[in-house]
C-alpha cells in the first residue's frame, strides 16, 4: 500500500471506529433504561379495573366465549331511567356493586330467549355486591316489559325501562341484546354482544371473578 492510500484510508477507519463507539454507548444506555423500568410492559401501570378486565379474558370460554374485556375500562356514562314503580334512577345509583347491564327489548327475539337465564343468574348470585340490571329499551314504556315478566315467570329481575333509545346510543349497543359488565367503581370491564346462556357454570365463574375482593 502506498503512503498516499494509507493517508486516505486513515480518516475512514477513524470514522468507522467513532460510529461503532456511538452505537455501543447507545446500546448500553438502552439496556440500563430497560433494566430501570422493568421493560415497557412492566413500566405501564394498570388501574385495578384494568387489571381485573384483563384477568377476565381467561374466563371468556364456553358459553362466555363472546365476552370481550374492554380496553382501558372507560367510565360508564350516567343516564336516567325508571324502575318498576316509575322512580327515576341513574346508573350511578348502583355504584359500589358489580353490575351486569343487559340492554334488551320485548320485540327482540334473542333478548326474550335469554331473559330466563338472566333471571336464574340473579337468583343465584344477586346480592349487595352484584345485580343483573335488565334495562328494557321499549319505546312504549314499562308495561310491555312488565307483561313479558309476568308471561314468562321472571321473578328475580327488577323492572327497568329507558324509552328514548338514549341507553343504546350512549352505551354503543348497536345490536340487542348487549350485555355490559360494570365494576363497582362504574367502569366497563367488558361486554358480550348477542344472546348468551347466563345460567351456566362459565357465566357464574365470570361473574364470581368480577365480584371478587380486590
Amino acid at each position: 500500500m502506498t503512503e498516499t492510500s494509507s493517508r486516505q484510508s486513515t480518516p475512514k477507519i477513524a470514522m468507522l471506529i467513532a460510529v461503532v463507539v456511538v452505537l455501543a454507548v447507545a446500546g448500553v444506555y438502552l439496556i440500563i433504561g430497560q433494566m430501570g423500568n422493568g421493560g415497557d410492559k412492566s413500566a405501564t401501570r394498570l388501574t385495578p379495573d384494568e387489571q381485573l378486565s384483563e384477568s377476565l379474558r381467561s374466563f371468556a370460554v364456553g358459553e362466555m366465549a363472546k365476552f370481550t374485556p374492554t380496553q382501558g375500562t372507560p367510565l360508564v356514562p350516567d343516564i336516567a331511567f325508571e324502575d318498576g314503580e316509575g322512580k327515576v334512577l341513574h346508573m350511578t345509583d348502583f355504584k359500589g356493586k358489580t353490575v351486569l347491564l343487559n340492554l334488551w327489548a320485548t320485540w327482540c327475539g334473542p333478548c326474550r330467549e335469554e331473559m330466563p337465564a338472566l333471571d336464574a343468574l340473579q337468583a343465584r348470585l344477586g346480592s349487595d355486591d352484584f345485580e343483573v340490571v335488565a334495562l328494557s329499551t321499549d319505546s312504549k314504556g314499562l308495561e310491555l316489559a312488565r307483561s313479558f315478566h309476568q308471561e314468562t315467570g321472571i321473578k328475580n329481575l327488577r323492572l327497568f325501562n329507558e324509552p328514548t333509545s338514549k341507553a343504546s346510543f350512549v352505551y354503543k349497543a348497536f345490536g340487542l341484546p348487549t350485555t355490559i359488565l360494570i365494576s363497582p367503581d362504574g367502569h366497563e370491564l367488558g361486554r358480550l354482544v348477542g344472546p348468551a346462556h347466563w345460567d351456566t357454570a362459565e357465566a357464574e365463574a365470570l361473574i364470581n371473578a368480577a365480584t371478587k375482593t380486590r
